[in-house]
């Protein structure tokens, strides 16, 4: 794929910031044809059930339908934007950072605030547990929406921090929760920290996975870390930001270089996951982070950085810069 330059500058000559929650009103969506990707911090990317991939970044959420890129909230807010889902229902949620979340069902806006009941309006994370509540982690707490109203879960009621990274259900309906303190896990009744097989606690955890075969794999301040049952594997001690699944059952995590000062994309090999060392690779290497990452229908994987984002098809890496 050729990479795409970019040579026009979009004016946006009006923008609604409906950012306070209590109208009411729905906002119309009008798409701004951006003619390109974006261009600064990228944490979230998606694919939705119609093979568009979406990213949740600084300049807005920018939707690609494989030919054209579009500014999804750029008429409704000027918020920079961390996280996005799309539910069951095919709606689809926008976590921002200090404008609280947007609610989008493809034509009308609707925006929660922590007048609505929301933890806080700085909104990280995005989550659908199985009865199809939609979790947010925000930096007063986590919040939990059943569609009507928020269910707000901080230090009073147990959690070790407000700040959430990360919130998972697994397959047994216990929920995991990754916070700028200890990360821990909800049984319905009370949070119980998480220590590894030292006594020790996992502090910063900034995402967590559950992978096909059940295993839950943390990465944060204490590096990557997989909880087998009741026992634990580190595979590294480098800080990690973001973990996924291929496909395959490779891992991926985006993290700090091992081999340099920067940071990586690397991948572990699913063949050597459960062997005494496993295997490996750093893909690419930047002097700035690594972010969010997907595995598109094709099977290429794209990663989210300060400057963008990155598509690799197994051979090459494109920037989407030139």
């Amino acid at each position: 794929m050729k990479c795409i330059q970019i040579y026009t500058v979009i004016l946006l000559s009006i923008f609604h910031t409906f950012c306070n929650g209590q109208d009411k009103t729905s906002l119309e969506s009008k798409d701004t044809n951006t003619s390109y990707a974006p261009n600064s911090i990228t944490r979230t990317i998606i694919q939705d059930r119609n093979g568009n991939i979406w990213f949740a970044s600084w300049e807005g959420i920018i939707r690609y339908d494989g030919i054209s890129f579009n500014n999804i909230t750029s008429k409704v807010s000027l918020s920079r934007f961390f996280s996005v889902l799309e539910d069951k229902k095919g709606n689809f949620w926008f976590g921002s950072i200090g404008a609280g979340v947007y609610y989008y069902d493809g034509k009308t806006f609707r925006n929660y605030t922590t007048k609505d009941g929301l933890a806080n309006d700085r909104v990280t994370y995005i989550y659908e547990d199985k009865k199809g509540n939609i979790w947010f982690g925000t930096e007063g707490g986590a919040s939990c929406f059943d569609g009507k109203s928020f269910r707000n879960y901080t230090t009073r009621e147990g959690l070790p921090s407000n700040d959430v990274n990360s919130i998972i259900e697994d397959k047994t309906g216990k929920f995991w929760f990754g916070t700028r303190g200890d990360a821990c896990f909800y049984d319905g009744k009370e949070f119980i920290k998480i220590t590894n097989k030292n006594g020790t606690s996992f502090t910063n955890v900034r995402s967590i996975i559950e992978d096909k075969k059940g295993n839950i794999w943390f990465g944060g301040n204490d590096g990557l870390w997989c909880l087998d049952g009741n026992s634990f594997t580190n595979f590294t001690k480098k800080f990690v930001g973001y973990i996924y699944e291929d496909r395959k059952g490779n891992i991926w995590t985006s993290s700090e270089s091992s081999n340099t000062k920067g940071w990586a994309l690397s991948r572990y090999d699913d063949n050597s996951l459960y062997n005494d060392k496993a295997t490996v690779t750093e893909l690419k290497t930047l002097d700035g982070m690594f972010f969010g990452i997907l595995e598109d229908n094709d099977g290429s994987i794209w990663v989210g950085a300060l400057n963008g984002v990155y598509r690799y098809d197994g051979i090459y890496f494109d920037s989407f810069k030139d």
